[in-house]
């Protein structure tokens, strides 16, 4: 072998194994605790995952791979690598069989569930499962379920708390709480700048999104947000950015809360809002009070309509559960968990 080959060969196996230290493999019915997280040698809990993840230098993207299975989690989760607030990769937590590719089923979605008791006390004493404390994380392809721990009055599945921090991607999830017994007080609670969910169902959630502090270039698009018994979405004040698309907001108490004497400029486009108890409000003295007095403005908005899901009778999750069915109003909207039209 002669001299530049062997040293391009060594490159290429050095790159390789560098870029391979930076993706965890987590397989709950495969792997072992106390494994290296890869491929063949995965682990087997999210805890051990996130925690590996935050020794990295953050030098590199970081991609956490998850099979299908069970995930408890009895702690917070800090998405975070060595370089702490330095750190512009991506870091992405992602199933291995994503919605969309063609072997994927309901049992094939990882299943994220906290046992946690109340592990923060930023702002008030409250719950969380993942918190976001970096720029650029994604979560693709995973279903959330509330906490079963009794003593949680407020649990959230994903936060952030540094208003600083930029770039939150949330696609292809589920978030489904039930209020008898695994709540969600606010699906996803985060401030900051560059969060957009996409393609995501939001189901009996008290609320499924929480947005106050320096928000810019917000998005929520192709997603449904069914049974919020507070609001579908809080939002506070934003300086850029705002966009509210091919959305279905349906049997929710209020579909949208804004903050107290102010006026926001939204715009909401091209969505299906029908079929709640309120539309626009605020929390004032006298707690939440519907309002007929706002800016914002509407751009192909139905406000009637039947919206359908499909939902468990009496055999299992069909493959399209809590996505609209085919007699639907607003199917031609293409909201929902897909992508593509399933097949």
């Amino acid at each position: 072998m002669n001299s530049p080959t062997f040293l391009s060969v060594l490159l290429l196996l050095c790159l390789s194994v560098r870029l391979s230290a930076q993706t965890i493999y987590v397989d709950v019915v495969k792997g072992r605790y106390e494994a290296k997280g890869t491929l063949t040698d995965p682990l087997a809990g999210l805890e051990q995952a996130v925690a590996l993840a935050s020794g990295f230098t953050g030098n590199e993207p970081v991609t956490i791979k998850v099979a299908p299975g069970l995930y408890v989690i009895s702690q917070l989760l800090e998405t975070r690598t060595g370089n702490l607030l330095n750190d512009t990769m991506r870091y992405t937590i992602e199933a291995t069989v994503m919605p969309d590719d063609p072997d994927w089923l309901p049992t094939k979605m990882p299943v994220i569930q906290s046992i946690s008791r109340d592990n923060s006390i930023t702002q008030f004493v409250h719950s969380a499962g993942f918190l976001v404390a970096k720029n650029n994380v994604s979560f693709k392809g995973l279903k959330f379920t509330g906490n079963a721990n009794p003593s949680v009055r407020y649990y959230y599945p994903v936060t952030r708390e540094n208003e600083t921090l930029k770039g939150l991607e949330i696609s292809k999830c589920y978030f489904i709480g039930e209020k008898n017994s695994e709540p969600i007080q606010g699906a996803v609670w985060a401030h900051g700048a560059g969060i957009a969910i996409d393609h995501c169902i939001f189901y009996g959630c008290k609320n499924a999104l929480l947005l106050f502090k320096s928000i810019s270039g917000f998005s929520v698009t192709n997603s449904i947000i069914y049974g919020s018994y507070e609001s579908a979405v809080w939002f506070g004040p934003f300086t850029a950015g705002f966009t509210f698309r091919n959305n279905i907001v349906s049997h929710c108490n209020y579909f949208w809360v804004r903050p107290d004497n102010t006026q926001p400029a939204y715009s909401f486009t091209n969505s299906l809002i029908t079929g709640n108890k309120e539309y626009m409000g605020y929390y004032g003295s006298k707690g939440l009070v519907p309002t007929e007095k706002n800016s914002h403005t509407e751009t192909g908005i139905r406000k009637t309509g039947n919206v359908l899901l499909s939902e468990v009778k009496t055999e299992g999750l069909p493959k399209d559960y809590l996505n609209l069915t085919a007699d639907s109003d607003g199917k031609e909207i293409g909201a929902g968990i897909f992508k593509k039209p399933m097949k």
